[in-house]
């Protein structure tokens, strides 16, 4: 994200130039030397486990440049080791604007790439509006950020639907334990970057000026969603993640679109069971894309998350279907300020199940400070790790 938020915190001064020493790769990562690693592949299909089951990790707003701080790096791998996810979903401001030259757009992605690769988890990406900040001087752009992906063993990324908006957009089917039909899907989508200056001669004054699904990718969800269950033979139920939040994640948290109270906020959280902090205002985009509408219609995501607003952690049930954060990842970008400033970096965790209705079991946030990770509001950027042989 950028802009100001509600409570003071400046958005647009918080690119870091360089930092602490380098420190040897091993320590708090674990990460082997690129020409080390193994050459296995992530599998074809992905599949739930003997017992049905199948964990997601979905970090956001890892959102650093090549020396990105050493804090990310040990929280994503502290959240691997300890949660042994069967998938990885990067959900956007993969990196931020620092990067000045290709190579060091290729380090800061292969930084924040390393824990799954180094731990041979499969993994996917989507973007968020900062990735493309420093596309301007190094001409390296979404599309390009994809096929660096999936140039990764353990990339599971496929080529992204064509000819509709953004880059990437998919859905990523896992199969029930005995590998014979999908038992849940992955929804990954673009939801951009800022508004145009106008439409129709109309500026954005006033409005907030992030990027909104478009149409035609909600006409994509729609087709692929109905095609998947005419040739299944049942809905099949998933997540979707996107970036930026849909208006949605906005009215739930006060169950108002006008009304803004706590009152409001207190009747919202037993009406739609929330729990969690919002620490910022949500910033969606202008216009109200329609996906949610859209996903009603369709009933078979159970839950859209996000992330953009890094000091949001909530989760509630809007009618039906899950609404919630991811917890900013990166501790070199702002947080809730202070010294309290690095107090809610964590990822978020899903549990699957196939034998349950829906598959989604539960989802729960992991912070830093469970693993007893440094919180000082400092500068501990290091030294890029290696890139792998050929990237």
């Amino acid at each position: 994200m950028d802009g100001t938020t509600e409570r003071g915190i400046d958005r647009r001064s918080l690119i870091r130039a360089g930092g602490a020493g380098a420190l040897a790769l091993a320590m708090g990562t674990g990460f082997p030397a690129a020409a080390e690693a193994k050459q296995e592949r992530a599998p074809k299909r992905l599949r739930f486990d003997a017992d049905g089951r199948f964990k997601i990790v979905e970090f956001n707003d890892t959102q650093d440049d090549a020396r990105t701080d050493r804090r990310t790096l040990e929280l994503m791998g502290r959240v691997l080791d300890s949660e042994q996810p069967d998938l990885v979903v990067l959900v956007g401001d993969n990196i931020n604007g620092g990067p000045r030259t290709t190579s060091e757009m290729k380090q800061a992605l292969n930084n924040v790439i390393q824990p799954m690769e180094s731990r041979q988890i499969p993994w996917a990406a989507t973007f968020g509006n900062h990735d493309e900040d420093s596309t301007g001087r190094t001409g390296f752009d979404e599309p390009a950020m994809l096929d660096f992906f999936r140039g990764y063993r353990w990339n599971v990324n496929d080529k992204g639907a064509r000819d509709i908006t953004g880059t990437g957009n998919m859905s990523l089917l896992i199969d029930d334990s005995q590998g014979i039909a999908p038992a849940f899907n992955v929804w990954m989508l673009d939801s951009g970057r800022y508004a145009p200056d106008t439409i129709a001669g109309q500026d954005f004054g006033g409005y907030p000026d992030w990027d909104w699904l478009r149409g035609d990718q909600i006409g994509w969800y729609l087709e692929e969603s109905a095609q998947l269950e005419k040739r299944h033979g049942r809905k099949v139920p998933g997540l979707m993640f996107i970036h930026i939040p849909l208006w949605e994640h906005r009215f739930m948290w006060y169950a108002s679109v006008d009304s803004r109270t706590d009152a409001d906020h207190q009747r919202a959280v037993q009406k739609h069971s929330i729990v969690g902090e919002r620490n910022e205002e949500e910033c969606p985009g202008p216009f109200n894309s329609g996906m949610f509408s859209a996903i009603q219609h369709r009933g078979d995501v159970k839950g859209v998350f996000c992330g953009h607003d890094h000091v949001n952690t909530y989760v509630g049930n809007y009618y039906g279907v899950l609404l919630g954060y991811g917890p900013g990842t990166g501790f070199g970008t702002y947080g809730l300020g202070g010294a309290a400033n690095h107090r809610l970096r964590g990822a978020r965790v899903f549990t699957l199940d196939e034998r349950v209705d829906g598959a989604l079991v539960e989802t729960h946030n992991v912070f830093a400070s469970d693993f007893g990770i440094d919180l000082t509001d400092d500068d501990q950027s290091v030294d890029p790790l290696p890139l792998p042989p050929g990237r």
